[in-house]
């Protein structure tokens, strides 16, 4: 059976750009899992006609509509009362709704007040899925053959919900097979230069497989899909992925979708290695990508944000006539770095980052963009210049961060 959904997320607040919609992509994500192809996905105000023509377009159309946002106790937050008057049924108040608000708020020290109390009222034809992270209930209405999820806008709570309501209701309703992809993941190759190397592999790919490009900044996923009614192929698509390694070489990091914070991690817990880091330009953000793994304290000592040249002389050890020869954004301070992190924490390995995110603070010598990167380790020292392109001041710190922490990956590996 093939089954499509709609993803609509509401809020002012996304339609204004003051919040980053992430919602919509972990719903499609999850989909596309269990075998659900999105047919659309977009965003609304928090405006009764805006939901009624999403409810109206979907309804009929495809088998699955899910709604995030509007569920909260403000007055802006009107989509249960909207969908109350679409499927013709009034609020009426649950109390088992309201028992888990209690439970939730006692839990906190805090009582329930009036604002607290209207949530306990939902649309009497509604199934209520309950909310066990937050105070907004969830909910599950069926009209013209469309299963229609309303669920809260705070990620954590919609993906509790998502995976205890959402995914097992679906799996049981249509007994879909999932779609089976294999996704690897390259460094440092552009997609125009990528697709140009691969160019007769991807000629040569079955019929039934289907090659997608995912560029981000500094990488590029790609992904295999086996197409309908081709089912139990993943062990096929990842011989024929293994194909591009004398294509492609170092610049293969993983043969799975994960990020290069995690393969690094990997890298350190199989090889029993301990790993330090000493920031200038990234403020942090290189820990921040490691620490963000659960166990990273297996392995990762610490880092120091050695802002100022004043804090990389001090906690450092960065000569101060090093940093008045060259600059602070130069490779023997970077290698200066990496090499008196390693020494501060006594670790097996360090990466260091300096350079000019952005967006002004360049000069001709040294434009915005330019970073230097340096891993110091049990043979001695490696850095690494790159010039990014563009004055975005969190693109380039997250890509410098990608390609401080390639840099030790691959310094690891020949060091193996």
């Amino acid at each position: 059976m093939h089954v499509e959904a709609d993803i609509v997320t509401i809020g002012d607040e996304i339609m204004i750009g003051q919040v980053v919609d992430t919602n919509s992509a972990t719903i499609a994500r999850r989909l596309n899992q269990i075998g659900i192809r999105v047919a659309a996905k977009y965003s609304i105000g928090d405006d009764p006609q805006a939901i009624r023509n999403a409810l109206l377009y979907a309804v009929g159309r495809v088998q699955v509509l899910i709604l995030t946002g509007g569920l909260g106790p403000t007055r802006d937050d009107i989509t249960k009362t909207t969908l109350a008057e679409f499927f013709g049924c009034q609020l009426e108040f649950n109390p088992e709704v309201y028992a888990q608000l209690e439970r939730y708020l006692s839990a906190r020290g805090r009582s329930i007040n009036e604002a607290n109390r209207t949530q306990a009222y939902v649309p009497n034809c509604a199934t209520v899925l309950q909310n066990f992270h937050g105070t907004a209930p969830g909910m599950r209405f069926e009209k013209e053959g469309t299963v229609i999820f309303s669920l809260p806008g705070v990620p954590h709570e919609m993906e509790d919900m998502l995976e205890k309501d959402v995914i097992p209701y679906l799996q049981e309703r249509f007994q879909l097979p999932p779609i089976e992809h294999f996704t690897f993941c390259t460094v440092g190759i552009p997609e125009s230069e990528l697709m140009l190397k691969l160019k007769d592999w991807e000629a040569a790919l079955p019929s039934w497989v289907k090659l997608a490009y995912l560029p981000s900044p500094g990488m590029v996923r790609l992904r295999l899909s086996a197409q309908p009614g081709h089912t139990g192929m993943l062990a096929k698509m990842r011989e024929l992925a293994l194909k591009t390694q004398p294509i492609l070489g170092e610049s293969l990091y993983a043969w799975s979708d994960q990020s290069m914070e995690q393969t690094v991690f990997d890298l350190c817990v199989d090889r029993n290695l301990t790993l330090a880091m000493a920031e200038s330009c990234t403020g942090g953000f290189l820990a921040h990508g490691i620490t963000s793994i659960p166990g990273s304290s297996r392995f990762f000592l610490g880092s120091a944000v050695t802002y100022s040249n004043q804090a990389k002389t001090a906690l450092l050890g960065v000569p101060s006539q090093l940093l008045e020869a060259h600059g602070a954004v130069s490779a023997p301070v970077a290698e200066a770095m990496a090499v008196g992190a390693r020494k501060v924490f006594q670790s097996d390995w360090a990466v260091s980052a300096t350079g000019i995110a952005g967006p002004d603070g360049g000069s001709p010598e040294k434009p915005v963009g330019t970073v230097y990167v340096g891993v110091a380790g049990p043979e001695g020292f490696v850095t690494h210049r790159h010039l990014l392109l563009g004055n975005q001041r969190l693109r380039n710190i997250q890509m410098t961060r990608l390609f401080a922490l390639d840099l030790l990956r691959r310094c690891i590996l020949k060091n193996a």
